[in-house]
């Protein structure tokens, strides 16, 4: 199995997660990222999706951890779409797993969204507006 962390439209419960499902991933611990990030909400969609930017000084962002089976991960992968793409990341439990981030051409036109801590924390923000 190898851990991979999710930010974004991938966290159980929203739009992406089958994905992570079909692939035979099994929800491990939620968990902060070490604070060394920067969260955006992407231009385009739909799906609304975040990037995961690691900044010299910046903050922990809410994230979950899967596993997933070796094969299943290469699929999964196989199919990120740019500017998305696969990094270590670095959490605040210490563990360093694979997971989502974004390159930086792909914050043209996006939203920095930090100061919600995370993803969900956004989306309900949009619900409320």
């Amino acid at each position: 199995m190898i851990e991979i962390c999710v930010v974004g439209a991938h966290l159980s419960g929203m739009v992406l997660n089958p994905e992570l499902l079909r692939e035979g991933a099994e929800f491990r611990r939620a968990v902060q990222t070490a604070p060394l990030y920067r969260l955006f909400a992407l231009a385009g969609g739909p799906p609304r999706r975040p990037g995961l930017l690691r900044v010299p000084a910046g903050q922990a962002i809410a994230t979950e951890v899967w596993a997933m089976p070796v094969d299943g991960f290469g699929r999964f992968v196989a199919g990120i779409p740019a500017p998305l793409c696969i990094g270590t990341l670095r959490l605040a439990d210490g563990t360093m797993p694979k997971g989502f981030l974004v390159e930086p051409e792909g914050l043209h036109g996006a939203e920095d969204i930090s100061a919600f801590g995370g993803w969900r924390a956004f989306i309900a923000s949009l619900v409320t507006a």
